[in-house]
């Protein structure tokens, strides 16, 4: 798991708002129900609130589960015959 604190937020190019987060990654916070239901987003005193609490940092997920795999697979010599 790739848990790390939300640090800041700001707003992208189109309005929507973006967590600032203390690996370096971004991530999209989008409240568009009913695919994504995240109200708090759109009140200052609400993200306010999430600031240093604990996410789920989906690029760090990915790169992490990236690194797994590659480790995981077994050393095959790919120059031996058949």
């Amino acid at each position: 798991m790739a848990l790390v604190r939300v640090l800041d937020f700001r707003q992208d190019e189109h309005g929507d708002w973006l967590a600032v987060l203390s690996c370096g990654h971004t991530q999209h916070l989008r409240h568009q129900p009913p695919w994504q239901n995240r109200a708090w987003v759109l009140d200052a005193q609400q993200r306010q609130a999430q600031l240093e609490k604990p996410f789920l940092c989906g690029w760090c997920a990915t790169e992490h589960a990236a690194s797994e795999a590659l480790t995981e697979r077994p050393n095959k010599d790919l120059h031996k015959e058949r």
